[in-house]
């Protein structure tokens, strides 16, 4: 049986920070938790150290995770599982943060293969798709270097003005895009909405955990504070070097838009697709996971199938879908594992 694209419901684990308000307005839905400000999109990744919860439920009951596993080449394609095996490779989120999220930062693959027993680490990228308040801004990366004793000693003392202190500290409206290479520490601040972007893990290094956390062991996931620091880039980031990682693409005219950063592209890709009525996009066979941001369309697919697209729908698209096309009046986020020539496990 030929598998074609799902349209999926909102899914929602519960987080330790506010948000979710932006995501009910964009499905056009009501907000039903003050803490729901991560929906999980064809999501086949749990919560760290949790079995289920985060997973995607298919409209069959199935969870995404299991029917992919069992039907790898039809939902992956065989030349993505030669190289990342049956994993999907990425995970996408819709967050809202309804106040900043604390100072982290996330493992590359070498540190979570050797603590978490991972294959992926957790790289990310943020597409900001709106911005509420009166200050939206992002946290990437220190101003400045710094010695990991440093940054050890503001974490034992929970010393949060100088931790955000030395961070970048930039302005976004929508249509910018930051590149999050693992390591780099980070924050989103409150009234910032992206689609994220990520490896296919939860691990968040979280070295501001007073007020948001538990325990400092929710903040080092049980390896220790000395040991997660390790993992940290301590680097400078300066304007040029941030420059390489932030993209400002509001402005781009063109019906595809390559939303990321150079670099992102072992890790994940996502375009910006926009249709009018006199144009209609192609788009190659692929896992893919859709996020309409507004308008209409219809997405038919090489077998005859046709689904209707709105505002604020979530699809996942299966590579047995074939070759696709985009058709109507909409605009949508198309976010996609690494090209397997890019990626091996």
């Amino acid at each position: 049986m030929t598998l074609e694209p799902i349209r999926l419901p909102a899914n929602q684990p519960p987080q330790f920070y506010r948000g979710g308000d932006a995501i009910a307005a964009l499905r056009g839905a009501p907000a039903e938790t003050k803490f729901g400000p991560e929906d999980w999109v064809a999501s086949a990744t749990t919560l760290f150290g949790q079995e289920t919860n985060g997973l995607t439920r298919l409209p069959d009951g199935v969870w995404l995770r299991d029917a992919v596993e069992a039907n790898a080449n039809g939902w992956l394609g065989a030349k993505h599982v030669e190289a990342l095996g049956t994993s999907t490779g990425l995970l996408v989120k819709l967050l809202d943060a309804g106040q900043r999220l604390p100072v982290h930062f996330h493992p590359d693959d070498a540190f979570a293969k050797r603590h978490f027993d991972s294959h992926f680490g957790k790289t990310e990228a943020w597409i900001v798709v709106g911005t509420y308040g009166d200050d939206p801004r992002v946290y990437p990366g220190f101003k400045e270097t710094l010695s990991k004793a440093t940054v050890s000693e503001w974490t034992r003392e929970q010393d949060v003005p100088s931790m955000l202190g030395a961070l970048n500290s930039i302005p976004v409206s929508p249509g910018d895009t930051v590149y999050i290479p693992a390591g780099l520490p980070h924050a989103i601040g409150e009234g910032v909405f992206v689609v994220e972007l990520q490896q296919p893990t939860d691990f968040s290094l979280t070295i501001e955990w007073r007020d948001f956390l538990a325990s400092p062991e929710k903040g080092h996931l049980g390896i220790g504070f000395d040991t997660a620091i390790e993992a940290l880039d301590t680097s400078g980031w300066d304007v040029e070097r941030l420059e390489t990682i932030i993209k400002r693409t509001a402005a781009d005219p063109a019906a595809t838009v390559d939303l990321l950063a150079g670099g992102s592209e072992r890790f994940f890709r996502a375009e910006q697709l926009r249709t009018d009525t006199t144009t209609t996009l192609s788009l190659d066979p692929s896992f893919a996971v859709l996020v309409v941001l507004d308008g209409e369309g219809t997405l038919r697919t090489e077998h005859g199938g046709e689904h209707a697209l709105a505002k604020g729908d979530t699809y996942v698209v299966p590579f047995d879908a074939g070759q696709t096309e985009l058709s109507g009046t909409a605009t949508v986020i198309r976010c996609r594992p690494p090209a397997p020539e890019e990626r091996h496990r």
